[in-house]
């Protein structure tokens, strides 16, 4: 069995290896190494082809899936956390059964070692921001991580032998860490912490002006996820206190205004956390390993 046409309708950083390797599951095979700019060419590119894989910079929704009606199968190069957050219209495609697969746990490591890095920065001042007066090891530091999937639990992990008391709220409690990890309401959580960091599917909302209310002044804000999950207005105001600092990589700025990346102590880096050489490897594997389980599960 193979597909007609595998269309890589955007740069989805499979490496060299991988686009050679799709040609096991096709006829042909495309690659675009770029974004397109509207719906129409987004379904220019696609055409004909039965497969598609897709970064999550690429929105295919249901006019694009009506329009390719030979489609069969979309392999995300990217986390598919719930319908809800996809860049894909995962439950509409699925009604038209076409399998959308996405993957996981590829950039986690980077993820973690950014945001101990950038902290490790702020905290002593070494490249011009200081938290405080003094500067501060990560000793007794408390963390809260909002979200704790595979990059939550990663991190946490990270943390633990420099001494820091680390906390965690999600929506779903996971009580089996919570020997090592102690939950907090998330009211709960911004008050005690100092530090919160952000684990969460894209645009998931979590703070409003209520919620920068409760985690107050003098604190540390990291968001490395898709997307804001904050209500920008909120932010803008509490980070404006002067006593506060926010650190982003290029995935968690994306979405800020350039007003709001401009204000004093944001730390707004260019680079995503989770891109390496490392995380290229196993993005690669995991898009291919899901079009190969399609295909057993077809036989």
């Amino acid at each position: 069995m193979k597909f007609n046409r595998i269309v890589c309708v955007d740069e989805t950083k499979l490496n060299k290896q991988a686009i050679s390797d799709l040609e096991k599951y096709a006829d042909e095979v495309q690659v675009y190494h770029d974004y397109p700019e509207t719906e129409m060419e987004v379904i220019d590119r696609m055409g004909d082809a039965e497969a598609i894989i897709v970064s999550w910079r690429t929105q295919i929704g249901e006019e694009v899936i009506k329009k390719c009606q030979n489609l069969k199968y979309i392999g995300m190069a990217c986390s598919l956390y719930d319908d809800e957050s996809a860049n894909v219209a995962v439950k509409f495609a699925r009604e038209k059964d076409i399998v959308v697969k996405g993957i996981f746990d590829y950039g986690d490591p980077g993820v973690a070692e950014f945001i101990i890095s950038e902290l490790i920065q702020l905290l002593n001042g070494y490249k011009g921001k200081q938290w405080r007066e003094l500067p501060k090891e990560l000793t007794d530091l408390k963390i809260g991580i909002i979200g704790f999937g595979v990059t939550g639990q990663l991190l946490a992990k990270c943390l633990k032998p420099f001494g820091a008391e680390v906390y965690y709220f999600s929506r779903t409690r996971k009580k089996d860490k919570e020997n090592e990890i102690k939950f907090l309401p998330l009211g709960e959580l911004l008050k005690t912490c100092d530090v919160i960091s952000f684990h969460l599917p894209k645009n998931a909302e979590v703070m409003g002006p209520e919620e920068f209310e409760h985690f107050g002044n003098g604190k540390i804000l990291i968001n490395t996820s898709l997307g804001l999950p904050f209500e920008e207005a909120a932010f803008a105001k509490w980070i404006s206190s002067g006593s506060n600092h926010a650190i982003f990589d290029g995935d968690g700025k994306k979405e800020l205004s350039e007003n709001t990346k401009n204000l004093e102590n944001v730390i707004a880096c260019e680079k995503s956390a989770g891109y390496s050489s490392q995380t290229l490897v196993r993005l690669s594997e995991k898009v291919l390993q899901n079009i190969a389980d399609y295909f057993k599960e077809n036989e």
